[in-house]
């Protein structure tokens, strides 16, 4: 059966500016002029514990907690960030209308970028949804559908944030209630007039907006969440987390995620440096802010991206991302396999100590800190895997994951574009399955599917150009078949199409000896890497099974490639892997 569950993106709540009576276009179609959502709202969503009965959300008086929203950090008129774009949530006190029905109301909106954005939620039991129009400035328009999964029993693997409790008139229930931020395309660089919604009862709306594309950034190294687990705790410690370059440039930002989690984090200060050996710097650490300021809170499920700054960040290097958490963390969101040491600090903020003295302890996981970007350059090649990509059974410390040698790769040629590239593997991932459930804390950190994370951890990426799809041999060896596999396969091919990108696959490599790399596993396995090569769903394919397995016995990798496990390539095995790219087939 086909899995597909559109998920998370980035929402922008709209502002609310006059607007001329009536326009031409909806004089002509007799309709009231577009108007601001917050002028439109008709449902009242959000109710104060207290007094349960002011708010409606679904027709059976159930409501949302106004205390757990606010718990989460999405207090009324609050601006945050998810998925690269900044959100405000309703300014509408509890009790008082903030959402719309959605039933084909004209709602004003302004701005050019990749994509239309909603936070919504549906209240019909199942997943709802409908046809719009996008109006742009120049009279043309576009057609979108959307769709909202229930509050009640939508996946959590793709929620933009989870509450732990209903408002009833009977009495607070503890059953969770789900918010979802949904995108759709939008004809790339024609400035946005207008949107009508869908007429689709039981579809809620909260925010509307254009998802700016932003200009001017390469994606220069990041990692994805894989789930929320245990960590520390940590109090009034400083985090120095050691990454590894692909592009350079002469400005940098950096993004932190909440990703999955329940409650907000706060970050006192942070810098940048080059990393010298250890948790040395080369040279005193550059400071860091966020709007202005030396910290940010980070709301559950948000994000925050720093200011740009003026800083020379290397081609091929290791940089030092240090943060200091004044607050105790006792979870965070984590990618779980880092293959790279990093540094804990003893009591205090050492955020700028170019000094190693402080940092006392050493960790193996990425927590909260999910980007470097860096300022010009040609954009991004982003390769969603699990965990071959994600660099397992390579050399710690190394850098000898198969993204890292194709990023040494583009940046000693001139046959493309010298682009960053983006290594969003993780390890244990499926592409049809959660491992981690999305929600709560956990010690699976092999994250939410493929499908699930594709519109987080790809779509949602500005600078990316190319994606390539690297997965599968997972979901094979723990019993999803041929068929599951390349439907999911097709979707994401699909949806990264309908946004520009271009989408290449990778064949599954072979793995005879792994405990469940069995002969029935092996038979789907090529089969699903027969529909990659010959499908034509994807504009290029990366055979990677060809280049690693034993051609005497085509089920195993040759020895010279495996890592001693049979499933994951050692060191010169991944070397074969980024050697073996056709560098041309990354052209956008």
């Amino acid at each position: 059966m086909r899995r597909c569950v559109r998920s998370i993106s980035v929402v922008l709540a709209l502002c609310g500016s006059s607007v001329p009576a009536v326009s031409a276009q909806a004089a002509e179609e007799g309709r009231a002029a577009p108007a601001p959502l917050e002028r439109l709202f008709d449902n009242v969503a959000v109710s104060d514990d207290s007094r349960p009965g002011e708010a409606d959300f679904d027709g059976s008086g159930t409501s949302l907690s106004a205390r757990d929203l606010t718990a989460a950090g999405w207090t009324p008129g609050r601006v945050l960030t998810v998925q690269g774009a900044r959100l405000t949530w309703p300014d509408r006190r509890p009790g008082r209308p903030d959402n719309v029905r959605a039933a084909g109301q004209d709602v004003r909106i302004t701005g050019r970028g990749d994509a239309l954005a909603f936070l919504v939620a549906g209240t019909a039991g199942t997943e709802v949804g409908g046809r719009g129009t996008v109006t742009y400035a120049n009279g043309s328009r576009s057609g979108y559908r959307l769709t909202a999964p229930d509050w009640r029993t939508g996946p959590l693997a793709t929620k933009a944030v989870a509450l732990p409790h209903l408002n009833t008139p009977a009495g607070q229930l503890t059953r969770q209630a789900r918010l979802y931020a949904v995108t759709v395309p939008l004809v790339p660089g024609r400035p946005v007039a207008s949107v009508r919604l869908p007429n689709a009862a039981g579809l809620h709306v909260f925010a509307v907006s254009v998802r700016t594309a932003t200009r001017g950034w390469t994606g220069s190294w990041t990692a994805a969440t894989g789930g929320y687990a245990t960590v520390g705790p940590w109090t009034d410690r400083t985090l120095r987390l050691v990454v590894h370059t692909s592009a350079g440039g002469s400005r940098v930002r950096v993004r932190f995620d909440n990703t999955f989690a329940a409650a907000p984090v706060r970050i006192g200060s942070a810098t940048v440096a080059v990393r010298a050996s250890g948790a040395a710097s080369r040279g005193t650490p550059a400071a860091l802010a966020f709007g202005g300021a030396a910290g940010v809170t980070i709301p559950a499920g948000g994000q925050a991206f720093s200011d740009p700054l003026g800083f020379s960040v290397p081609a091929d290097a290791d940089l030092l991302v240090s943060f200091h958490l004044p607050g105790t963390v006792a979870a965070a969101p984590v990618h779980g396999l880092a293959q790279q040491r990093s540094y804990v600090s003893e009591p205090g903020d050492h955020a700028a100590d170019g000094a190693p003295g402080a940092y006392t302890s050493v960790i193996t996981r990425w927590p909260l800190l999910a980007g470097v970007d860096v300022g010009g350059g040609p954009g991004s090649v982003v390769l969603l895997g699990d965990s071959i990509t994600d660099g397992d059974k390579s050399t710690v410390d190394a850098n000898r994951r198969w993204p890292n040698v194709l990023a040494g790769r583009l940046l000693g040629q001139d046959t493309v574009p010298r682009y960053g590239v983006l290594n969003l593997g993780v390890s244990g991932n499926r592409v049809v399955t959660d491992r981690y459930p999305g929600d709560g804390v956990s010690t699976d950190t092999a994250g939410v599917s493929a499908l699930h994370r594709f519109d987080r951890d790809v779509l949602a990426r500005p600078t990316a150009r190319t994606a390539v799809v690297f997965e599968g041999v997972n979901d094979l060896r723990w019993g999803t078949s041929a068929e599951q596999v390349i439907d999911g396969l097709r979707d994401l091919a699909a949806r990264g199409h309908a946004r520009g990108l271009r989408m290449l696959a990778a064949t599954i490599l072979p793995c005879e000896g792994e405990a469940r790399c069995t002969p029935a596993v092996d038979t789907e396995r090529v089969a699903v890497n027969e529909w990659i090569r010959t499908s034509g769903v994807f504009d290029g394919v990366l055979d990677f099974d060809a280049v690693v397995r034993d051609p005497r016995r085509p089920s195993r990798m040759l020895p010279a490639h495996d890592s001693g496990d049979h499933l994951h390539p050692g060191d010169a095995g991944l070397a074969a892997l980024a050697d073996s790219v056709d560098l041309r087939l990354l052209r956008p």
